[in-house]
C-alpha cells in the first residue's frame, strides 16, 4: 500500500498552498484509487514548525509520523519574493534522512501572478542534501493560483493544462514511489561516517 505526504509550506493559515494540497490529495483519492488514509496533508500554515527545531515540538511528531510512513513525497512551496518562503526551508531544518531519505518527491512552486519558478530551482538546489530526498525529473509551476484548482469543474484552458500536467506527474510519482520501495528497503542509512551529504 502506498502512502503520500503533501507539504504545503506555506506559513499563512488558509493559504492558496494549502488549497491545492487539498486539491491533490482529492485528485489521488479520486482518480488514482487511494484511500484517505493514504494520503495526509502537512500544513505548515495551520500547524507550523517553530524556528529551530526541538524535540517538543507539538505539531512535529504528527509530521514526522506522516513522513516516516510516506513512500513518496509531494512539497508544495509558494514563490515570496523570488524565493521559497520560510516555513518550507525551515522544513527541512526539521525533515532528515530518517523522514525522507531516498523518498522520491514531486516539487511544486505556487504563485499568485506568473512566477513559481524560482523556489524549484532553490529547493532543488539546497532542500535534499542531508535529507537525500529524490526529486523528479518532472515538476509543477501553479501560476494564477487564485483562478486554477478551485473546484471539480475547470475554469479556464490554464486550469484544465495544470490539472493534466498534474496527473500526469502524479502517474509518475507514484510509480517512483512502487520502484525506489526495495532499494530504500536495501541501503544502510545508519553508517555515521555518512550522516551527512556532500
Amino acid at each position: 500500500m502506498t502512502h503520500i505526504a503533501l507539504v504545503a509550506g506555506s506559513s499563512r493559515p488558509d493559504s492558496q498552498t494549502a488549497k491545492v494540497a487539498y486539491f491533490i490529495r482529492q485528485r489521488l483519492t479520486e482518480h488514482f484509487g487511494l484511500s484517505d488514509e493514504q494520503v495526509g496533508v502537512l500544513d505548515l500554515g495551520s500547524q507550523p514548525l517553530p524556528l529551530w527545531p526541538s524535540d517538543d515540538q507539538p505539531h512535529w511528531a504528527a509530521h514526522r509520523e506522516q513522513l516516516v510512513r510516506a513512500d513518496a513525497i509531494v512539497i508544495l512551496a509558494p514563490e515570496w519574493h523570488g524565493m521559497a518562503c520560510p516555513a518550507i526551508k525551515n522544513f527541512f531544518l526539521y525533515a532528515g534522512k530518517d523522514e525522507l531519505a531516498h523518498k522520491p518527491a514531486l516539487l511544486a512552486g505556487i504563485s499568485a501572478g506568473v512566477g513559481g519558478a524560482y523556489p524549484i530551482s532553490e529547493l532543488r538546489a539546497s532542500s535534499f542534501k542531508n535529507c537525500r530526498l529524490c526529486y523528479l525529473p518532472e515538476h509543477l509551476i501553479v501560476r494564477g493560483v487564485n483562478k486554477v484548482m478551485n473546484g471539480t469543474e475547470t475554469e479556464s484552458e490554464d486550469d484544465q493544462r495544470i490539472r493534466a500536467r498534474l496527473d500526469y506527474n502524479l502517474d509518475i510519482l507514484l510509480r517512483y514511489a512502487d520502484a525506489l520501495k526495495p532499494v530504500r528497503a536495501a541501503i544502510d542509512m545508519h553508517n555515521p561516517a555518512f550522516a551527512t551529504g556532500m
